[in-house]
């Protein structure tokens, strides 16, 4: 039987509000927790991070700053030195803590046995010390230290085994469940999806408004139709306005967005093209809002398997949960949506992660060009099949192969990508 509250209490915790990029975010929350548990100003600090924490904080812009990078974004959360605003701890930036964290003196080091997410903030100052762990998704303290000493104060944030408990039960949904799930929402989980759309739809038109990043968006946008007036040209907005938010997004702005799988890009990429495709179809708000939880449930499923930092782009596992929801939306059925799975892992499976940045945009607007190809290929009959290359039969065998490749195969990338990094930008 379907375990809906389960999956309720899942949506309530995933789809919450960040400011900025959440690895920045991240590292400025441990920070930011690391300097209020100490209680009086810090002499100095390390910061630990896993690979792809460093990798993923290089190139993006940090709200309220000019700033990028671990460096940045951690020396501003212990100026700071309040987490209590969570993923959104850098909303507000002062001159006074902009002058703190620039001369703020904080070692950084990598640790390449660390957890794929994960991030370790030690204070000093006095003869004193203490330190705030986040690992394994961007707001989970795993650990909290006084002066060497373990705090139970760690034991209110999640515990070190819920978010592999979590992963477990995601990879046990299936298309079947997921889309059970969305066709009766309860008005708790409409009103948490209503306001992801209406977020992220936000930064979306400021991207399609104003010049940010690379203007992907707004680009594309330019020779369409302020409507839509075919499906071809609703995908194409869907894509771009996506891809807007990103823009603004990776440049900076200020807006919050709701995230999915950790990850703001990841939460646009699942929400904005399913309202703009509903819209164009003339959908009810409940059809839309149920398109959105498959959207969203599906990314979850998806980075349950991968992880939430790795090498393979996260904006491509989203759009598959984005062109599942499109066949929902065109009147698909469970074998359409299988297909559609199949067609985006015989598609875009290669495409790298190589941390946030403005080009992050590029990335969304190809993989949901791709989403649109592969619901339309599936809505015409037309799959992917188990003789073609990496695809399975199914596409719970697919996710299985990209899973591996996720894993097995693209490890030395992964490193390979961090090196390229580390050799032309400073930490």
């Amino acid at each position: 039987m379907l375990n809906r509250k389960r999956i309720d209490i899942l949506l309530e915790k995933e789809i919450i509000e960040a400011m900025g990029c959440t690895e920045p975010a991240a590292a400025a929350l441990a920070g930011a927790k690391a300097a209020e548990l100490f209680g009086m100003k810090p002499e100095r600090g390390e910061a630990v991070v896993s690979p792809n924490m460093m990798k993923n904080a290089m190139g993006v812009s940090i709200p309220n700053t000019s700033l990028h990078g671990i460096r940045a974004a951690v020396s501003l959360g212990i100026a700071i030195h309040k987490s209590s605003a969570g993923l959104s701890v850098l909303s507000t930036v002062t001159d006074k803590e902009r002058k703190e964290a620039a001369e703020f003196p904080l070692e950084v080091k990598i640790d390449e046995n660390a957890p794929s997410l994960y991030v370790k903030v030690v204070v000093y100052g006095q003869g004193h010390s203490a330190s705030a762990v986040i690992s394994g998704e961007h707001d989970r303290f795993t650990s909290l230290e006084l002066d060497g000493v373990v705090l139970s104060e760690a034991t209110m944030f999640f515990p070190e085994c819920q978010s592999f408990s979590e992963d477990s039960f995601l990879a046990t949904l299936t298309l079947g469940d997921v889309v059970e799930y969305a066709s009766s929402l309860s008005d708790g989980i409409k009103g948490l999806l209503r306001k992801a759309v209406s977020e992220n739809r936000a930064i979306s038109d400021e991207g399609l408004r104003n010049e940010w990043g690379l203007s992907v968006g707004r680009i594309m946008t330019a020779s369409l139709p302020s409507v839509p007036g075919t499906l071809q040209e609703a995908f194409t907005m869907a894509a771009a306005a996506a891809a807007a938010g990103s823009d603004a997004r990776m440049a900076g702005s200020v807006l919050p967005v709701m995230i999915n799988s950790g990850s703001g890009n990841q939460g646009i990429t699942v929400t904005v093209p399913v309202s703009i495709l509903a819209e164009y179809l003339g959908k009810s708000e409940d059809e839309m809002l149920s398109a959105v939880a498959i959207s969203e449930l599906v990314g979850l499923v998806l980075t349950s398997f991968k992880d939430r930092l790795s090498a393979l782009c996260g904006a491509f596992t989203a759009a598959i949960g984005t062109a599942c929801a499109y066949s929902y939306l065109l009147g698909g059925d469970i074998s359409t949506m299988d297909a559609t799975i199949n067609n985006m892992i015989g598609n875009l499976s290669g495409i790298i992660c190589d941390g946030a940045k403005d080009t992050c945009a590029l990335k969304i607007y190809t993989s949901l060009t791709a989403a649109s190809i592969a619901v339309t290929l599936a809505m015409n009959g037309k799959r992917a099949g188990g003789e073609a290359g990496i695809v399975g039969d199914d596409s719970l065998s697919s996710i299985d192969h990209l899973t591996r490749i996720s894993h097995e195969g693209m490890e030395e990338t992964n490193r390979t990508i961090l090196r390229i990094m580390l050799e032309k930008t400073p930490r």
